[in-house]
């Protein structure tokens, strides 16, 4: 029942997920709290599924000409170390993790309530910048399990480095990069991974190929900030209550 009830919210999550450019790890982290898989499993499964899910979208988005490789590289470039220390780390993070809730609680009422504003020009990324950035939230996505997503796409979005749909299709390569350093930073977590993971990436692969569809060709530009809404507060509730 347990496997059943996980199949069904790990699906839903890569749908919603994968429709804004992200792997969904926060949903998945969230859902196996709530059943009460074991801490030690949740990280490395929930990035296993990232992986996964990360790859299906960079297809989806970067055939419909959404993610720019060059405006992504130093962004990479920072966070992979950053993941992989954070990924080795064990600490006590319910301070760090309310903080953050918060901040992205305030940032889906932004996206939502704004989402028909019209967009700002776009501005040039300082490379050094960029990298900068990029090593904070790998830090960010290593240290909590996720690809990182929840905090470059609002980003890319509220500086004007990104419009909203380039911003999803970045995201999935940030995500793709930060979850396998992640993964690879928490090596011995291998050991880990349940019995049933074969059955969920298959799940969360039907999910991404939906979701991804509709984010890079038919979801609108207020369609898909109302989404990432949603994303970032079930993202803010993981780590707010969870």
């Amino acid at each position: 029942m347990e496997t059943l009830i996980l199949s069904i919210a790990f699906f839903l999550g890569a749908v919603l997920y994968s429709s804004v450019g992200h792997a969904g790890a926060s949903a998945y982290l969230a859902a196996m709290a709530i059943v009460g898989v074991s801490t030690m499993v949740m990280r490395p499964t929930a990035l296993a599924m990232n992986i996964l899910v990360s790859t299906l979208v960079i297809y989806r988005f970067n055939r419909a000409g959404l993610i720019n490789w060059k405006k992504i590289v130093p962004f990479i470039l920072g966070s992979i170390p950053a993941a992989f220390i954070g990924g080795r780390l064990n600490i006590d993070t319910s301070t760090y993790s309310t903080l953050v809730g918060v901040v992205l609680l305030v940032v889906a009422f932004q996206l939502f309530f704004k989402a028909n504003i019209v967009e700002k020009q776009l501005i040039k990324i300082s490379p050094l910048i960029a990298i900068m950035a990029g090593a904070s939230l790998g830090f960010l996505s290593g240290l909590t399990g996720t690809g990182g997503g929840i905090f470059l796409t609002p980003l890319l979005i509220f500086t004007g480095w990104a419009s909203a749909k380039q911003a999803a299709g970045l995201s999935a390569v940030f995500i793709f990069a930060n979850s396998v350093s992640g993964l690879l930073g928490n090596y011995s977590s291998f050991q880990s991974l349940p019995p049933q993971l074969p059955i969920w990436l298959v799940v969360v692969a039907v999910g991404a190929f939906i979701g991804s569809y509709f984010g890079a060709n038919r979801l609108p530009t207020a369609g898909l900030k109302r989404a990432l809404a949603l994303v970032l507060v079930i993202a803010s509730g993981k780590l707010l209550f969870l």
